[in-house]
């Protein structure tokens, strides 16, 4: 198994909802990479971008207990998936507040436009791009939600996008929200839609990453052990 490409594992360790104290008391999503990666049991590990594990472990609590097993595929593909580079910050909001803005409530909608313009914007910043360029899968999602659209813009417009504030403030409540919404959305099947989010941010952020690491499968072995296999 590698970070970026593996065989589907036969066997599924059991995932559960929250932070534990050791293996045979339960594991999140982030507990299992830190296993998996030979690190310190936590579900902070140094083998993830924080802001790539933040979003795990939210998708990770906020999938039902019926589909959660259906993450532990992508396991593997978070380990060594690290950088200190706000551009992969910016990446892993823009796919956040893409897939939420068009189907979350009202209220979340106008936090979904700003994030996704001000992630564009820094991302923009970082490339050399104008300012207010956008992506095809933004402007799509922008076009979605159009009253929180030009209420973010205005907003962006005002306040204005500061690189060091995005990285501080805002990513993290931007990742928050956006799970949140989705699965809390009148959709079909938000579990599929949380654990496509994952997908499509962690294919996103291999590329830019310092170097994914290999898995040993005895140890996806042992952890299915300690944690019950699905």
């Amino acid at each position: 198994m590698t970070g970026s490409s593996y065989d589907p594992p036969t066997l599924l360790p059991v995932l559960s909802r929250g932070r534990h104290r050791n293996p045979r008391k339960g594991a999140c999503f982030m507990e299992m990479a830190s296993y998996l990666a030979g690190e310190r049991w936590s579900d902070h590990p140094r083998c993830t971008h924080p802001l790539l594990a933040q979003l795990a472990r939210s998708v990770n609590d906020h999938t039902t207990d019926a589909q959660r097993h259906e993450l532990a595929p992508l396991n593997p593909a978070v380990i060594g998936v690290t950088g200190d580079d706000v551009a992969m910050a910016a990446h892993i909001v823009r796919s956040c507040a893409q897939a939420a803005l068009p189907i979350v409530s009202a209220e979340r909608q106008n936090m979904m436009a700003t994030a996704l313009l001000t992630a564009e914007a820094v991302l923009n910043r970082a490339s050399g791009a104008p300012p207010d360029a956008l992506s095809e899968s933004s402007r799509c999602a922008l076009e979605q939600a159009p009253l929180a659209a030009e209420r973010g813009r205005k907003l962006v417009d005002r306040v204005g996008v500061s690189v060091r504030g995005f990285s501080k403030n805002a990513a993290r409540p931007s990742v928050h929200v956006a799970v949140q919404g989705i699965a809390e959305a009148c959709v079909p099947d938000p579990d599929r839609r949380l654990r496509e989010l994952l997908t499509v941010v962690i294919g996103e952020c291999v590329p830019g990453a310092r170097g994914v690491e290999p898995v040993d499968e005895r140890r996806w072995v042992e952890a299915c052990q300690l944690t019950g296999v699905v």
